[in-house]
């Protein structure tokens, strides 16, 4: 987990942000303020707003209303000089196909009206920078899916951006090809570039982000750095038994005062504790006898599921 954040000035400041599709407010009023050098996370279900909000902040996307301050600019008024700082990552490849992996980031690169020679120069360095090397010549098309995301993120630092967005980056990718982006998106930030990120991965979260904001609903339900989030909706650990799914409920209305909260689910119960091994004693002391038992430390999943529900929405 990230535990240093550099005290800086905020470079993205959000207050009672709006955006309204007819009477359905996708983001409703919700405001924080990311320092610079700082790895900023969105986490909520679909449909909570992160990629509406994620959009404002590029300037793609008008507020409904409130004040969006990027940099000292507004992202509606000042759009060409906001992209400008910008790098984004969005949440499939957009890569063009087609041609080869070099030219990607220098035909991208032209959009900002760079220089061939710096292009070169600079192609040469995201290469590198993304483990791509070997790779320069070949078409977009035979890449692995990890690679495209390298090539992805490599395109969006073509003009040297301040301020990284990136959108659910490693969604679709194994986990070596995941471990890989977080090695790259932390050299990025120990760089200064500013990250903001959503994420569906629990762990992502906990490792890439300094601070949080947990969005449901297009409000803001909690903001904090992980632990904090931890500390403040969860116990330190958390025990998971199972009796049977047509005993778990059963059981459960006999596990009060094993923990501070009892949560009974379809195929186990979660007992919230700061010591998941003595909840386990005492419930074993009652004379139940689960039929698996797990301790485990809480996690940031705990608390997203706390604050937005365990239901499905599409």
């Amino acid at each position: 987990m990230v535990t240093s954040v550099r005290a800086a000035q905020p470079v993205i400041t959000a207050r009672n942000l709006v955006k309204a599709y007819g009477d359905v407010n996708a983001v409703d009023g919700i405001s924080f303020d990311v320092p610079a050098g700082e790895s900023f996370g969105l986490l909520g279900p679909n449909g909570a707003g992160k990629s509406t909000t994620m959009r404002m902040i590029g300037g793609v996307s008008q507020r409904t209303s409130g004040q969006l301050d990027i940099m000292g600019l507004d992202p509606e008024l000042q759009g060409p000089e906001v992209r400008a700082h910008l790098g984004v990552v969005p949440q499939q490849d957009n890569l063009d196909e087609e041609l080869r992996v070099r030219d990607n980031l220098i035909i991208y690169g032209r959009y900002f009206g760079l220089s061939r020679s710096y292009l070169a120069q600079r192609a040469d360095e995201l290469l590198e920078f993304a483990q791509l090397e070997d790779k320069a010549k070949a078409r977009v098309d035979s890449l692995s899916g990890g690679m495209k995301r390298r090539l992805t993120i490599a395109r969006s630092l073509i003009n040297d951006p301040k301020i990284l967005l990136l959108d659910e980056p490693t969604t679709g990718l194994d986990p070596q090809a995941r471990h890989v982006l977080w090695d790259r998106l932390f050299r990025l930030k120990e760089r200064g570039v500013t990250l903001v990120l959503t994420t569906h991965y629990m762990d992502e979260a906990e490792q890439l982000c300094d601070r949080l904001i947990v969005v449901d609903k297009g409000q803001i339900m909690a903001e904090g750095s992980p632990a904090e989030l931890i500390r403040k909706h969860s116990s330190r650990e958390v025990l998971e038994v199972r009796f049977g799914t047509d005993r778990n409920a059963a059981a459960a209305d006999q596990l009060d005062g094993t923990g501070d909260r009892i949560e009974v689910l379809p195929d186990r119960v979660l007992v919230y504790s700061e010591n998941g091994e003595e909840s386990l004693e005492v419930i074993r002391a009652r004379g139940l006898r689960p039929m698996t038992s797990l301790v485990r430390r809480a996690s940031l999943e705990d608390v997203f599921l706390r604050l937005t529900g365990r239901s499905l929405i599409d």
